[in-house]
C-alpha cells in the first residue's frame, strides 16, 4: 500500500485538495503554470521559422531551448502575461475562502 493519497476511480485523478489550502502554494502553481505556458509559446514560435539557418546545429538548438526555459521562468516571475493569475483565481473559486485563509496557519501542525 502506497502513500500517494486518495485516488478517484480508474482515472487516476487525485481528490486531495490540501495543497490548495495555502495561498503561497496557489501562487507558486500559477507562476509555474505561466512559465510552462510561455515556454510552449516560445517553442512554437521557434518551430514556425521559414528557413534553416546556415550554421544551426543540435548544440545550438539545445542551448536555445535552455535559454528559452530560463527566459520563460523570468518572464513568469517578473512580467507575467496573466494566465497564471487566471488559473490561480479559478482554483481559489473551488476552495472555500476560510480554507485558503487558514491553510497557511495550519500547515505547520501535524494532522
Amino acid at each position: 500500500m502506497s502513500n500517494l493519497g486518495p485516488i478517484a476511480g480508474a482515472g487516476g485523478i487525485s481528490t486531495d485538495t490540501s495543497r490548495l489550502a495555502s495561498k503561497d502554494n496557489l501562487d507558486a502553481a500559477g507562476q509555474r503554470f505561466e512559465a510552462i505556458f510561455v515556454n510552449m509559446m516560445l517553442k512554437s514560435m521557434r518551430t514556425a521559422k521559414l528557413g534553416e539557418g546556415l550554421f544551426d546545429s543540435k548544440a545550438q538548438q539545445q542551448f536555445r531551448d535552455m535559454q528559452d526555459q530560463q527566459l520563460s521562468e523570468s518572464m513568469a516571475a517578473h512580467t507575467p502575461i496573466g494566465i497564471g493569475k487566471a488559473m490561480t483565481d479559478f482554483l481559489k473559486r473551488g476552495v472555500p475562502a476560510d480554507t485558503v485563509a487558514n491553510g497557511a496557519a495550519s500547515e505547520g501542525t501535524p494532522a
